[in-house]
């Protein structure tokens, strides 16, 4: 058996778009190992469809897939509470969306920190992205800046780092830097209300159309209504 010389990194890896070209980014630079949560959401597991498949193009052989049962049976989502609708992205107004999840991303990253303290990794990345986003509070630079702070004092070592490495950039730029990766965007999934094909209306769906056409490429997965 090899064994490998590179640092580790974990990838928290959703199988969407953002997340897919994090772990690509992720296993150019790291021996890479991937976690997925699952949640409740509706799109569950498709979603978990991705992740496997994503791995298995990008060669990531170490992965750790879980289930939180706090956030469905919380609620307060159009993700994960079937009595509230997913709406159109032209109908989703101001503010913050009902398709938040409240404080995700802290159920999240405490998942793949506490496996990179196991695995010996120093680096979690994750696909978090400011611009062109749906405006969720947890996806800010701020809120990375401060998980890092209670990381240093909460681990044993301190030194487990979250890297965002796409948090500033545009969905067209997203799209542009995975096509140079090599990203595998033919097996990913974003869109947040169907299985079968997106359905090209939410707002998951419109960022990610629009990132494609901007970027002058075309989305590989099928669409409903494009």
């Amino acid at each position: 058996m090899t064994i490998s010389r590179q640092p580790r990194a974990v990838v928290l890896l959703s199988g969407g778009m953002d997340s897919s070209v994090c772990a690509a980014l992720a296993t150019r630079d790291y021996d890479a190992a991937a976690v997925h949560v699952s949640y409740g959401q509706r799109t569950e597991q498709r979603e978990r469809q991705s992740f496997v498949a994503v791995c298995r193009r990008l060669n990531i052989h170490d992965r750790l897939i879980v289930r939180n049962e706090a956030l469905r049976a919380i609620g307060g989502s159009a993700l994960t509470d079937e009595g509230i609708p997913v709406p159109h992205s032209a109908d989703a107004g101001q503010g913050v969306p009902v398709t938040y999840v409240p404080f995700r991303n802290a159920h999240f990253l405490s998942v793949a920190v506490s496996w990179a303290e196991v695995l010996g990794a120093e680096k979690v990345y994750i696909g978090a992205v400011e611009p062109d986003s749906s405006g969720y509070p947890d996806c800010r630079p701020a809120y990375y800046h401060a998980f890092n702070e209670v990381i240093k004092v909460g681990t044993k070592n301190g030194r487990i780092e979250v890297v965002t490495p796409l948090i500033a950039m545009r969905k067209a730029e997203i799209v542009r830097l995975g096509l140079e990766l090599g990203a595998p965007f033919d097996l990913t999934w974003s869109c947040y209300s169907r299985e079968d094909k997106a359905c090209g209306v939410c707002d998951s769906c419109v960022l990610r159309l629009r990132a494609f056409q901007d970027a002058g490429a075309e989305d590989p997965i099928p669409y409903v209504q494009r």
